[in-house]
């Protein structure tokens, strides 16, 4: 049996490494994933979700605040492992540890498009119609090493970011079986930089919509469902929306039409539906409840 080392941390990491043990195929000597993080409004420490599945098959975890610690690289090497496998794991390999075995990472963009922190919600904010899952060898760049292989599919237009991590994350945890088993027989292909492409990390600001296109707001709805959300310069979040069209041309934030328990909004370009939201301080509620709460009709603006 191939001994892997596995470094990992979130709920697609731990996908793949459940998909590692179920092939029974390989021998996981050790998981490195960052270190347990305060949690939730009681800030409670709470394990890596790569951690807790570790734990319940009894493999030798590794929680460092940096892998350049003393003894990182000592505890790796000993292992003599044949793979190092690396899924979102938070830091950058330095070079003695991606010199000790082949390391694969499992990126979640068509490489070499939308390398960096944040690929999956770029991919959906610039409304693409296909995405996937590519597997290759790690170098010194960040996501820029050799390809391995791929596993890529259709985007349903109203699949939110949720929804397409899960997608990614069954189709890596199938690339990574395959990739580790064929490796011997696999030719790398070097990746095209002159049409590589970078994506930051999401920050909370990046939520703010105003009501300019439909498509943006909702694509922006799409890629930041959960966190960060979509928000207007009031503060008020926008829960629940779904995109109308783009052929239309209204006034900003104009109040076009109430359907049931939801209201149709106009955006410079097109028109959006807006089924819930959170004014600022306030529980979550139909955007018909709060047209009636402030006395808004249709003709009125929402902004």
């Amino acid at each position: 049996m191939k001994k892997i080392v596995y470094m990992g941390t979130p709920d697609y990491a731990k996908v793949i490494l459940q998909g590692l043990i179920n092939d029974g195929s390989f021998e996981i000597s050790l998981v490195v994933t960052q270190p347990d993080r305060p949690m939730g409004r009681k800030m409670e420490l709470t394990p890596p979700e790569v951690k807790a599945l570790a734990l319940e098959h009894n493999i030798k975890i590794l929680q460092p605040q940096t892998l350049k610690e003393d003894g990182v690289y000592e505890t790796i090497a000993s292992i003599k492992p044949d793979f190092i496998v690396v899924a979102a794991f938070g830091q950058l390999l330095p070079k003695i540890i991606l010199d000790i075995a082949p390391c694969i990472n499992l990126h979640a963009s068509l490489l070499p498009l939308y390398r960096g922190a944040s690929p999956v919600q770029q991919c959906l904010l610039n409304n693409d119609k296909f995405t996937g899952v590519t597997a290759m060898l790690m170098e010194e760049g960040l996501d820029s090493g050799p390809i391995l292989g791929y596993r890529y599919f259709k985007i349903p237009q109203d699949m939110k970011v949720n929804e397409l991590m899960e997608q990614l994350s069954i189709d890596a945890s199938l690339i990574t079986v395959n990739v580790l088993k064929e490796f011997n027989n696999l030719l790398p292909l070097i990746q095209t930089k002159a049409i590589s492409s970078h994506c930051k990390k999401i920050k909370k600001e990046d939520g703010l919509v105003d009501f300019d296109n439909a498509n943006e707001i909702y694509n922006k709805f799409r890629a930041f469902y959960g966190w960060p959300g979509i928000y207007l310069d009031s503060k008020m979040k926008l829960l629940d929306i779904e995109f109308l069209e783009v052929e239309s041309r209204n006034k900003k934030g104009i109040l076009l039409e109430i359907v049931n328990d939801s209201i149709v909004v106009g955006c410079e370009i097109g028109t959006i539906k807006i089924n819930m939201l959170q004014p600022e301080s306030k529980k979550a509620m139909s955007a018909k409840a709060y047209l009636v709460g402030k006395g808004l009709k249709v003709g009125d603006y929402f902004i």
